[in-house]
């Protein structure tokens, strides 16, 4: 009987850790979804071989409160800026022409669809509005406090009352976050 309970115990807690996890879809799945209910795109712009990368999926994207906000403000789209998936977005074809499959562990060319958002090191998380404008790439490794920041700004659309660096700093230095380490 109590290997039972211990099994049942055990297949209870997986369940749970993997329903505890970010909805990541594809860049194509998001802005069909973004069509159908609006909520802002969040793309996390990685590559197989970051170091930095891995430990936001180790340790930022795996907190329970950060979770909990990007799936439900968020669409959220796990990028390989050196991968070989073909994106359609504003009305272009994007893809990896240079990708070498020999290389997929290890640097590969940049992706089309990295250059044209304007990211140059991973990770980088980028936000996409509402109509998919680009609202702002956020290069390197972040905390889910520090990404707390971010989410926020642009949920609540902060970021456009302010006009200047100084308003920006403002806002950071009172910031305070919600999200449990």
């Amino acid at each position: 009987m109590k290997k039972v309970i211990i099994v049942v115990a055990l297949l209870l807690g997986t369940t749970t850790l993997f329903a505890q996890s970010i909805n990541w879809v594809s860049m194509d799945e998001a802005l069909a979804l973004q069509k159908k209910a609006p909520k802002k795109i969040m793309i996390d712009m990685y590559t197989s071989w970051c170091g930095p990368c891995k430990m936001l999926d180790k340790n930022t994207f795996t907190n329970k409160d950060l979770i909990a906000f990007v799936n439900e403000h968020y669409y959220a789209v796990k990028f390989n800026a050196e991968g070989n998936e073909v994106v359609n977005f504003k009305d272009q074809k994007f893809t990896n022409p240079n990708y070498k499959p020999e290389k997929a562990k290890r640097r590969n060319s940049p992706h089309q669809f990295s250059r044209y958002l304007g990211v140059t090191a991973y990770p980088t998380m980028v936000f996409l509005g509402l109509e998919g404008e680009l609202i702002a790439p956020i290069p390197g490794y972040q905390t889910a406090q520090q990404m707390e920041l971010y989410l926020k700004l642009f949920k609540d659309d902060i970021y456009k009352k302010m006009n200047s660096q100084e308003a920006f700093n403002s806002y950071y230095k009172s910031f305070v976050p919600s999200f449990m380490p």
